[in-house]
């Protein structure tokens, strides 16, 4: 193991802040990563787009024999290929495992696969279809399975591809794409529908648990705050970061209505109150162009980490944290990584994998101690609702871009100065819904949903 092969610093003119990220080599030699999943022991399962899935061993060599292999069953190129795995909950006594892949047909599929008599190889003759569902365009295919704490499989599905979405499947409760599904998989048929998912006996699909995503890439469970986290990539201008309680349903993520806070197509779109908005918003400034996402960190080993949600930008090959006051902090590039896909052990410990060299890294960081916590401030904007004036609190520096922008994604003002009292004259805008953006040049970024009366 190359041991600190990379090592970068995080920092921020709007927050003092001494965390570094570093990434450890750990393995090599694979072939474009899309997937890193744990069984429950100490071996992790790389995903490989062209079909194939590895067993890497605890230290990062990787097993000459395939896990599976289905790569004569698969569409390999593009936004396609084997994207997804998920092993079942009872894996260790049944030997199931989940895939999401792209048939011959460029169709969406899951499939159910089960362990061979060797624990380091599958039985490619057991396959059991799920789900086969066409799609108009080679792009945007979704790709993420897992199960979640209710023992149900959640999938998440592209908006069927091309730009903009021409035929609106995203809004479309009874298209299966643009979609988060709950399926109840312990069924002798393909699947049965949960109690519970919101739309059964009413418009829309029964196995749609929420909708409006264009192609969220990636999204999981964070267990410990009981929320699931969806990183949905954008059109051309916003990246975002939703988080929403695994308990909610019919949830309304957005597009093709909305990308990110910003208006994109509104015609015919439901009132925007129905709707909800991601939590955080990054744009393409610094060559950024598509999220990647990852965990919020629950591993022991770097308490710095603990509890903050860790993702990257395919692009600008920067890792991103979502601190707790929903801020991004960037770090500089790592150069020549295309990062795809993040996962963790089975000790909730973070690996990030590069799709286009194939090597995997642990995520560590060179910062231990807790105090850092301590030290990061807080913006505070208030009050909410806010008339005339609006306060921002725990800024380190007041020379940073501040913007106002309307459901529209008109700007309604934009460098805006601070006053000495930290507030923002917001007496010339009409009462309604907006959201206040601050930036501090590509490094860190923070959006808030603002209400004037």
């Amino acid at each position: 193991m190359k041991k600190l092969l990379f090592t970068a610093s995080i920092f921020s003119s709007l927050f003092i802040n001494a965390q570094s990220i570093s990434l450890e080599e750990f393995a090599t030699g694979l072939t474009a990563p899309v997937e890193i999943v744990n069984a429950n022991d100490s071996r992790m399962f790389v995903v490989q787009q062209n079909g194939i899935i590895k067993i890497v061993q605890p230290n990062g060599t990787v097993n000459p024999t395939n896990f599976l292999n289905i790569s004569s069953k698969i569409t390999y190129g593009g936004e396609r290929g084997l994207l997804g795995l998920a092993f079942h909950p009872q894996y260790s006594t049944n030997g199931y495992f989940f895939v999401y892949y792209n048939d011959l047909d460029g169709n969406v599929t899951v499939a159910r696969y089960t362990r061979s008599s060797n624990p380091d190889v599958a039985d490619p003759a057991t396959e059991k279809i799920i789900i086969n569902q066409s799609k108009p365009f080679d792009n945007h295919n979704g790709g993420s399975i897992h199960f979640a704490p209710d023992g149900y499989l959640w999938i998440v599905t592209g908006d069927g591809g091309s730009g903009g979405d021409p035929n609106n499947n995203a809004q479309n409760k009874n298209s299966l794409l643009g979609k988060l599904l709950r399926l109840d998989i312990n069924s002798t048929g393909p699947y049965n529908i949960p109690p519970g998912n919101p739309f059964v006996g009413v418009d829309g699909a029964d196995e749609v648990w929420a909708y409006g995503l264009r192609n969220a890439w990636k999204f999981n469970f964070d267990t410990v705050s009981g929320n699931v986290m969806i990183a949905d990539v954008g059109q051309g201008q916003y990246e975002e970061i939703n988080r929403v309680p695994l308990t909610q349903a019919g949830v309304n993520y957005g597009w093709r209505c909305y990308e990110g806070n910003n208006a994109y197509n509104t015609a015919g779109c439901a009132a925007q109150s129905t709707m909800t908005f991601p939590v955080a918003v990054y744009d393409h400034s610094g060559g950024k162009c598509s999220i990647t996402g990852g965990y919020v960190y629950r591993g022991a080993q770097f308490p710095v980490l603990q509890g903050k949600y860790i993702f990257a930008d395919y692009c600008s090959t920067q890792i991103g944290i979502l601190n707790p006051n929903n801020s991004i902090t960037w770090s500089p590039a790592f150069s020549g990584n295309n990062f795809s896909t993040f996962g963790v052990n089975n000790q909730n410990e973070l690996f990030v994998a590069a799709v286009n060299n194939g090597k995997i890294f642990r995520v560590t960081t060179t910062s231990l101690g807790t105090q850092e916590n301590e030290n990061l401030a807080e913006i505070k904007v208030y009050p909410n609702p806010a008339s005339k004036k609006v306060f921002i609190e725990g800024l380190k520096d007041k020379n940073i871009s501040v913007e106002i922008i309307n459901f529209e994604g008109r700007r309604i003002l934009e460098s805006v100065k601070i006053e000495n009292d930290n507030s923002i004259d917001i007496s010339g805008i009409p009462a309604g819904v907006y959201f206040i953006n601050l930036k501090s040049g590509n490094l860190k970024s923070y959006s808030q949903k603002l209400i004037i009366k």
